[in-house]
């Protein structure tokens, strides 16, 4: 069983075969967080981009848990700068075996300076095969590319997608991301965090699911959805 927990915005964790990962925690300064960054706990954390709305508590975070953290060789290498002790670099296109399973880094069209304005490498989204055969795909902040497709043909359990517009794919945008990713379920995130991404996820839920063969799961922040 495999448990993925949206905490607000691009914040989520995966719980799969006794690992906790905890995805991009940014919690202190978001307006929809469900907890904070003193009580979630993680084995490992995967940082997508540079973006203070994504790197957030990281050093705080790997400082109390001793997590390992997984990102792009120039965001782990500014981490260990400021004190993170155990890292793991990774690029796009690459993939590495972890205890939680197995980890591609895909591309992303976004931004990635990091917040003192060091160079942050390329954004990436995240391909996670867990060690029970599932597939996750979590987008993190990107705009629309047609190689989802390709990320599409691994056969996706499932996809989450930024809906939010300005920064990342909108909601026509995403639609147009699950048919080309056609996975089993899909569920919305980087919405409604500020008037700027406001978005109903409800009516695109329903449009997804009108027009493709997809599920979607709208969560509250803080909600879990288990497969």
């Amino acid at each position: 069983m495999t448990k993925f927990t949206w905490y607000g915005h691009a914040t989520h964790g995966v719980e799969t075969d006794g690992h906790k990962l905890l995805i991009d925690p940014f919690f202190t300064g978001n307006p929809i967080a469900s907890t904070s960054a003193d009580a979630v706990d993680a084995n490992f954390i995967l940082i997508s981009h540079g973006h203070g709305d994504h790197v957030g508590d990281t050093v705080a975070i790997a400082g109390r848990t001793g997590a390992k953290v997984i990102s792009n060789f120039e965001i782990v290498n500014w981490l260990s700068t400021q004190g993170v002790e155990k890292v793991h670099p990774q690029h796009i296109g690459g993939g590495f075996t972890h205890p939680f399973g197995y980890l591609k880094l895909t591309q992303a069209l976004h931004g990635s300076a990091l917040p003192d304005g060091s160079y942050g490498g390329n954004p990436a989204g995240f391909l996670l095969t867990t060690n029970d055969g599932k597939k996750i795909y979590m987008a993190q902040d990107t705009g629309l590319f047609g190689d989802m497709q390709l990320i599409g043909d691994e056969g996706i359990d499932l996809a989450v997608l930024p809906i939010g517009d300005n920064f990342t794919m909108g909601p026509d945008d995403a639609l147009r991301a699950v048919k080309l990713l056609r996975p089993k379920v899909v569920i919305p995130i980087h919405y409604n965090t500020w008037e700027l991404i406001a978005q109903n996820p409800i009516s695109w839920a329903d449009k997804v699911q009108a027009e493709t063969e997809a599920k979607v799961v709208v969560l509250a922040a803080g909600e879990s959805f288990e497969f």
